[in-house]
């Protein structure tokens, strides 16, 4: 070989190099699908349409439902707000992660979820993913813990567990972030989110992307919220009551809380919009569900929500409190219009993301769900799964079709067949003491064996 072709082929070699390495980066990275996963605050099981409410108008969770999958045995980790959160975002029992209680007021603005776990932005960006929070916080707030110092690289949205939709306040202090700097911004809060996510979808189009879009809505409103004169009540825009025909200055409170989760549909609705209009619908995972159940809220008069046939509520674990409405559409993967009964856990969601975007589970830490994909694929190769749930007194554990709670450490156990007794009604205890005592030991065992690590 003389010198000159010697020569002429190094030059090739080396601009193949520098131009198939980015190519080949680019071509990974459309191969990676887009991530959009939304969650509603305090939404009940019985609350869409699509989950046989006859009077809520929820058309876009309908036709989401329609176009992927909706979930019947879908479980959160947690009945309560902080605690679903920090679970879903580490994939790890709040046992594990030493955080299994309501972040108060002043503990919002403190660390809360230790700053050592590893949330899932942390998972996505070595992939080369764009990664937004819109939204509810509500794990910690101090400096290190904030969204943009755990992975994100947006955050717009508010560190406490609930704030007014119109003011955003929270306890008397002001509260709405972008990024680490405190802003004020006029706007419905469900309304401002939507619009956050809608532009970061338009501005980050040509590469993957995840975007964690906690609404606060429907969260019952909260009299800590309230401004002077004001009533203690959901807000919701006009637009949303005139779904129904109601007026936006009524009193009732089952009328202002339709409202409020209508305007959340709408919400949601133009993120969804907002992929199609970018030819991204069929390059997103989309998976939706609710923090935890509605809370029956019988002392303040504000028991409108609906968890039906499920038994009870939020802070609880019977299954109105951890059993929640959740649909998945993924395009191409999932088929669409499918009701998959499978056992699932919020827990699942981060084991799912690392699958999806070409990551790697971790290995200096346990992640306690497995991927559900393949289940939502293909729901005929689902096997028995075993979900475990402590908060406050309660204890409770589901294997198979069976369900063992206890509601205070002073009482005993009590045994449910979820596929006969979804409602929850007929102790079967002293029935079936073989069934009780094993899940009672199983349960037993891993109270001990998961501790904070």
């Amino acid at each position: 070989m003389n010198i000159r072709l010697f020569c002429l082929l190094c030059v090739c070699f080396a601009v193949s190099c520098l131009i198939s390495g980015p190519v080949a980066a680019q071509t990974e990275n459309q191969q990676r699908p887009n991530i959009l996963l939304i969650t509603a605050d305090n939404l009940g099981y019985g609350d869409l349409g699509c989950y046989g409410n006859k009077v809520m108008q929820t058309p876009r969770l309908d036709q989401l439902a329609r176009e992927g999958t909706r979930l019947t045995d879908f479980y959160t980790a947690s009945p309560t707000c902080t605690v679903s959160r920090a679970t879903l975002l580490t994939g790890r029992y709040p046992q594990r992660i030493g955080l299994n209680h309501q972040l108060s007021a002043e503990e919002n603005y403190a660390d809360g979820l230790r700053q050592s776990e590893k949330l899932i932005p942390q998972y996505l960006k070595p992939q080369g993913y764009k990664t937004a929070c819109f939204g509810k916080w509500n794990v910690g707030f101090s400096p290190g813990s904030r969204p943009t110092e755990r992975g994100f690289d947006q955050f717009f949205g508010f560190a406490a567990g609930n704030i007014d939709y119109y003011h955003h306040y929270y306890a008397g202090r002001h509260d709405l972030w972008r990024g680490l700097k405190e802003v004020f911004v006029k706007g419905y809060s469900t309304d401002l989110f939507a619009d956050e996510a809608c532009q970061f979808i338009t501005e980050n189009q040509q590469r993957p992307f995840f975007i964690y879009l906690p609404f606060n809505a429907p969260h019952f409103p909260s009299k800590r919220n309230k401004q002077p004169g004001q009533g203690n009540e959901w807000q919701a825009p006009d637009s949303a009551f005139a779904a129904y025909g109601y007026s936006p200055q009524t009193t009732n409170p089952q009328e202002r809380y339709r409202a409020v989760v209508t305007a959340l549909d709408t919400a949601i609705g133009r993120v969804l919009d907002q992929l199609d209009a970018c030819g991204l619908r069929d390059k997103t995972l989309v998976i939706w569900y609710s923090d935890n159940g509605a809370f029956m809220l019988k002392d303040r008069g504000l028991e409108v929500a609906s968890n039906k046939p499920l038994r009870d509520g939020g802070v609880t674990l019977w299954e109105g409190g951890i059993r929640v409405p959740a649909i998945v559409r993924y395009p191409g993967h999932i088929k669409a219009g499918s009701v998959n009964s499978s056992p699932l856990i919020s827990l699942d969601i981060l084991p799912t993301l690392i699958a999806v975007s070409g990551g790697k589970l971790p290995g200096d830490r346990r992640l306690d769900g497995k991927n559900m994909l393949p289940v939502l694929e293909h729901p005929e190769t689902a096997e028995p799964r075993t979900f475990f749930f402590q908060y406050r007194k309660y204890g409770a554990i589901r294997h198979a079709n069976y369900k063992l709670i206890q509601t205070n450490p002073k009482q005993p156990f009590m045994l449910f067949d979820l596929d006969q007794d979804l409602g929850e009604t007929t102790d079967l205890a002293d029935q079936k003491p073989k069934i009780a005592a094993q899940m009672e030991a199983a349960y037993k065992s891993w109270v001990q064996r998961t501790k904070a690590d």
